[in-house]
């Protein structure tokens, strides 16, 4: 073989070994693009933006919502499925999420949403709460025992306050205090019941001391409002700090 031929040989083998690197260099390109991809999409999806509005049926949520997204009342009805909408405060954007209050219904959206949640808004009818009070203490008890929203803010909406039948925000806490109390008993005993070995109830509070706020993970502050008459400022003071 002459030196032309030979010249020839290496530089072919060279281009083919420089070519066979290539497929490998873009498959590892693509891949740590793809993982990139991931890590970004996951990050958002688990960054907590929302806030949710939970609360029996016929509270006041879905009116309140209607104020804070449109600005204005609107015509309500009961909510079979979620109302979604976007607020702009001082610090950025907030996703409202009012979640329907029936009780088929109520927990299924609260465990959809709750992972995506940076505050909770539980509204209260301060007028139907002393006959509602096992309901709403029941439900309560569900987020505050909740490991997904440990050390949120919990806002207890006292709606309705225009009302003259209307219980104030002490009331309506000491009301909630001692109901509390009972669920978690009553949760505890049919717990031991099923299964005595059971290591997964979660019992609110202190097992030495009768129930209170103070008591839970949570930063738990009473509001009083007026959805009806948009007397919200408390309530727009508290979305301000989020």
């Amino acid at each position: 073989m002459d030196k032309a031929s030979r010249k020839f040989t290496t530089r072919t083998l060279g281009d083919q070994e420089q070519l066979d690197y290539t497929p490998i260099l873009l498959a590892i390109l693509v891949i740590l693009f793809t993982l990139l991809l991931l890590f970004i999409w996951k990050k958002k999806r688990t960054t907590r933006s929302d806030v949710l509005l939970a609360g029996l049926c016929d509270s006041g949520k879905t009116l309140l919502f209607s104020h804070l997204i449109l600005g204005e009342a609107k015509e309500t009805f009961t909510s079979i499925k979620e109302n979604v909408g976007y607020l702009t405060n001082s610090n950025g954007e907030l996703r409202i999420v009012d979640i329907p209050g029936h009780e088929r219904l109520r927990g299924k959206f609260f465990d959809q949403y709750k992972n995506l949640s940076k505050a909770i808004v539980f509204v209260i009818d301060s007028v139907t709460v002393q006959k509602d009070i096992r309901d709403v203490a029941d439900f309560l008890y569900t987020i505050l025992a909740d490991k997904a929203i440990a050390n949120l803010p919990v806002v207890i909406l006292c709606n309705k306050q225009d009302e003259d039948l209307a219980k104030g925000d002490a009331v309506i806490k000491s009301m909630l205090e001692k109901e509390i109390n009972v669920v978690r008993q009553t949760r505890t005993s049919q717990l031991q019941s099923v299964d005595p070995q059971s290591s997964d109830a979660v019992f609110l509070g202190r097992s030495d001391k009768d129930f209170d706020f103070s008591q839970v993970s949570q930063n738990v502050k009473f509001v009083l409002c007026s959805a009806s008459d948009n007397q919200m400022d408390d309530l727009n003071v508290f979305l301000d700090t989020l």
